[in-house]
């Protein structure tokens, strides 16, 4: 065999060669690598995660981890902790890219009772543990630099929609929160609590009383304008919700569910029971959500000093100015709830 042939069997035998590694290279990398059937799925990598740690999570979403792990090394892949989204028939190329790109996470809250409700609602959402929300939100120093206590720390956290990568620590959820909390109290909202005789934490106090009275927004200023009037002549405020607080927080079962206030209940002992403490309790008793507090800055003025639940429109109150109609009041929602056998 002369030169010239050997030469082209071996440039053929190359071009072969090559032929063949593309192949494989495009096999590997670009050919459909997904076995889930909706359309995206989301992968969590957790902080501190090593490479097979991340293969592990990936596993369940493809049909070949042998091909996603080829490209992973070739681009030199390394974990970063975070929430990655992966879309239905993506190639391995693609599913490798995907994993460098941690995207937000959108977490909401409202409604909570405690620091710990919270804290189980937002570590549903997100990467720390409900104890590392709980220890970031009731630091002393955390809470005193922001102007409040443990027992108001629930002020600090205003019920909305925000955004989070995953992975965020619970101290840089706490400070993100902490800073919406100023934003929230401009100036406006700042004069209007001052023009009431009250602080932010005391409006927030006042405000989680009114959302628990009435889910009707469009009722709560004038609840909170009742509430404001008892304070304004020194009359406890005497709220029921106050009171049912007072019953979780001394059983330690906040999930138990109380339908009926009776009037044994309200000798609870208890500094947030108002029937027999004047004044504001001394921390909140729930999470107002933003119209609640609005509620309370901007209640009209009128002489309404009772309101009672309103057996004819459920969900409502009926309003009253003295005694003696609060009675009249009272006593047809009694027998209303009676009738229907409403015990607890």
């Amino acid at each position: 065999m002369n030169a010239k042939k050997i030469f082209t069997l071996v440039a053929v035998s190359g071009v072969f060669v090559a032929l063949a590694i593309s192949a494989y290279l495009y096999y590997m990398a670009f050919t459909a690598n997904t076995s889930f059937s909706q359309n995206e799925v989301y992968v969590y990598i957790p902080t501190d995660a090593t490479y097979e740690m991340v293969l592990e999570e990936v596993k369940p979403f493809v049909t070949d981890i042998d091909k996603f792990d080829f490209v992973a090394q070739k681009r030199n892949y390394t974990p970063k902790p975070g929430k990655y989204l992966l879309k239905k028939g993506s190639n391995s190329f693609a599913l490798v890219r995907a994993m460098y790109a941690n995207i937000p996470v959108k977490v909401a809250f409202n409604n909570q009772e405690t620091i710990n409700d919270l804290a189980v609602r937002l570590s549903a959402q997100l990467e720390p543990s409900v104890a590392s929300f709980e220890t970031a939100f009731t630091d002393s120093t955390f809470l005193a630099n922001n102007n409040l206590n443990k027992e108001a720390a629930l002020a600090l956290f205003i019920p909305n929609t925000y955004e989070f990568y995953w992975n965020t620590s619970a101290q840089k959820v706490a400070d993100k929160l902490a800073k919406e909390y100023q934003k929230f109290w401009n100036h406006e909202r700042l004069a209007k609590a001052e023009a009431k005789g009250l602080t932010p934490v005391q409006v927030a106090i006042l405000a989680a009383i009114v959302h628990k009275e009435t889910a009707k927004v469009s009722e709560r200023p004038t609840v909170a304008g009742v509430y404001l009037n008892r304070l304004a002549t020194g009359m406890p405020l005497q709220a029921d919700p106050t009171v049912i607080f007072a019953i979780k927080k001394e059983s330690g079962n906040f999930d138990q569910i109380i339908k009926r206030v009776f009037y044994n209940d309200l000798k609870i002992n208890s500094p947030y029971n108002t029937y027999l403490n004047t004044g504001l309790p001394p921390g909140l008793i729930a999470m107002p959500d933003i119209s609640a507090i609005d509620a309370v800055l901007n209640a009209p003025k009128h002489d309404y000093l009772y309101f009672c639940a309103s057996p004819e429109r459920p969900g409502y109150h009926e309003f009253a100015a003295n005694y003696a109609q609060h009675q009249i009041n009272a006593k047809k929602y009694s027998e209303w709830v009676n009738k229907l056998g409403i015990e607890r």
